[in-house]
């Protein structure tokens, strides 16, 4: 029996090299950083809680609106940002003053091998990156899954 953060771990792994698809949540056919999620969601605790709307790749920027920051408070656990654990859900600001607009979920942290997280994005679908300082510099808030995820 696998603990949740595993499970989480090892169904997003079972996405790398889905090509980049916006708006896409659909294992190796196409997914961005938010169809990840979702489809790890799906997976790991069941239907989806709400629609996605269609978004553009700019959806909040010009009115500033953190939407991806709002939804992960109504739907996961704020976690401390130094509680690491694999699982989490990692939501980033990809320039100072700008929305959280990217997210990855946390595959290895700490030693030997190094903190890593799993991510979709343009050009490269989804993949596992080491989470280096220019990364963990742009995380803005890190999450967990819900209590009672089966």
């Amino acid at each position: 029996m696998t603990n949740l953060g595993e499970r989480i771990v090892a169904e997003a792994r079972a996405w790398i090299g889905t090509p980049y698809l916006h708006q896409a949540s659909v294992r190796l056919a196409g997914a961005d950083c938010l169809g990840l999620l979702r489809g790890v969601w799906r997976e790991v605790v069941g239907d989806e809680p709400e629609v996605v709307p269609a978004y553009t790749q700019d959806w909040a920027e010009p009115g500033h609106i953190e939407a991806l920051l709002q939804a992960s408070n109504r739907h996961l656990i704020p976690r401390a940002l130094q509680a690491e654990a694999p699982g989490d859900v990692l939501l980033f600001r990809m320039r100072d003053g700008a929305i959280a607009k990217h997210l990855g979920i946390a595959a290895r942290v700490g030693p030997p091998l190094g903190a890593s997280f799993i991510h979709a994005y343009t050009g490269h679908g989804v993949v596992e990156s080491p989470l280096s300082d220019p990364w963990r510099r742009r995380i803005v808030a890190r999450f967990a899954f819900p209590e009672g995820a089966s």
